[in-house]
């Protein structure tokens, strides 16, 4: 059953439409556009292009490897998604262009990003676009310090993102609260069946029933998976009483020998 009102738009301009059926299809985002908690709009630059051939690329002045994306056809795109947005009276939509030069996505970029009704995300190809594309872009993303064929998968990963983050998206509300970088640390582990796997066993506490030393062993084993793989998010974070304690035990623990 569809809702009245999409609680967000996303508007594509790619070359390659059709590989966005990776999220309208299947797993969460794919149940997400069916009930109408969000909808997608797809725009294929080309068909803003001038020529009979639908050309969208061309070289680049001053020579080098490559084609880059001609600036007018993504412009009109862009133009085009902005007027059919006024006409469903949202309102305008901040202009995203995947890029590795762009700003990192994290979880606070994804909470600033939902402040947001709806996103334009320029999904671009080649070997990179016309610089005055910048004139009617918001914000440049990047997915990490590589780069790939083209900006439909970065799309992909940002839009799963805010996507799960939505309201009735998730069958458990509390699953999205407690993802890794939420509160600034990384998930804590986690067991399921069989209690014992070839020898290794659940950890005690887990199949104890005491909530608050299940709470308390979930955060000191978030801080350790913190300090021992991301340090660098503990030095951005200020801990609470509780936390230091729990992470200078888990230092002590370390220092003493393995952890077992």
């Amino acid at each position: 059953m569809k809702t009245t009102k999409p609680l967000f738009r996303f508007d594509l301009i790619s070359l390659m439409p059709e590989m966005f059926q990776a999220l309208t299809d299947y797993g969460v985002t794919g149940r997400a556009f069916k009930s109408g908690i969000i909808e997608m709009n797809l725009c294929n630059p080309r068909q803003f292009a001038k020529d009979a051939h639908n050309t969208v690329d061309d070289k680049s002045y001053g020579g080098g490897p490559g084609m880059l994306m001609m600036v007018e056809p993504l412009v009109k795109a862009i133009e085009s998604l902005k007027d059919t947005q006024r006409k469903k009276r949202f309102k305008s939509a901040k202009v995203v262009h995947m890029t590795p030069r762009g700003k990192s996505l994290s979880h606070q970029l994804v909470r600033e990003l939902l402040k947001e009704e709806s996103l334009i995300i320029v999904a671009s190809r080649y070997e990179g676009v016309d610089e005055r594309i910048n004139d009617w872009v918001d914000e440049e993303i990047s997915v990490g310090d590589y780069v790939m064929s083209g900006g439909e998968l970065p799309a992909m990963t940002l839009m799963d993102c805010l996507i799960r983050q939505l309201p009735g998206v998730l069958n458990d509300e509390e699953s999205a609260s407690q993802d890794s970088f939420v509160d600034g640390l990384l998930d804590h582990p986690h067991y399921t069946r069989p209690e014992v796997y070839r020898g290794i066993k659940v950890p005690d506490v887990l199949m104890s029933g005491d909530h608050e030393k299940i709470r308390t062993w979930r955060l000191k084993e978030s801080l350790r998976q913190t300090w021992n793989k991301r340090p660098d998010l503990l030095a951005e974070r200020l801990l609470t009483k509780e936390e230091s304690r729990l992470l200078q035990e888990v230092k002590r623990e370390q220092e003493q020998g393995p952890y077992n």
